[in-house]
């Protein structure tokens, strides 16, 4: 039996430098609901870094109207009632904290999934870290790479007690990066 393939994370230093850029990332619609509907653990990183504008979420109209219409499925209906949350008040939460840009010129790695696409390619014209849980996304991987995009399912905080380890003592997963 195949050993089944590491997920691909992105390793970034707990603590930006004093001339730390916010980087642009841009997230699925399921990553969105695991980070404002779910409060997933495995998302605490992204709103670590995101409060501390480390990073940028930029994101597209189209990309609003996919969280809506995905707010209003049968399955996700009775969850957001569970957490005690409305729709609207998500997709204004949404608002709020994205970096509005304007859709992005479809690139030449096209997505199995046409659902996906725009994602990939927003994050390809902002060189952006794109996270999300869609194997038809993470299989593009390298291809996001040479393109200057990160395609990833999450971001990992790095203890800063291991900058004095040398790097081949480190654990690296397959495509973690170092973000300067």
């Amino acid at each position: 039996m195949a050993a089944k393939p590491r997920r691909p994370i992105l390793a970034l230093p707990a603590q930006g430098g004093p001339a730390a850029v916010a980087r642009p990332v841009v997230l699925d619609t399921n990553i969105v609901l695991d980070l404002l509907v779910f409060a997933d653990a495995a998302m605490a990183p992204v709103r670590t870094l995101l409060d501390a504008q480390r990073l940028c979420w930029v994101a597209t109209p189209p990309m609003r109207d996919e969280l809506a219409r995905v707010l209003a499925y049968p399955q996700i209906v009775p969850r957001l009632a569970f957490h005690g949350l409305d729709a609207a008040q998500l997709v204004q939460a949404y608002e709020a904290q994205v970096r509005w840009v304007d859709v992005a010129p479809r690139i030449a790695a096209v997505c199995k999934d046409a659902d996906d696409q725009h994602f990939i390619d927003l994050a390809v014209a902002h060189r952006a870290i794109l996270l999300s849980k869609d194997k038809a996304v993470l299989s593009l991987h390298k291809r996001l790479l040479a393109l200057g995009a990160h395609a990833a399912t999450a971001i990992v905080l790095e203890s800063s007690d291991r900058t004095d380890m040398s790097p081949a003592a480190l654990p690296t997963p397959p495509s973690a990066l170092q973000m300067a």
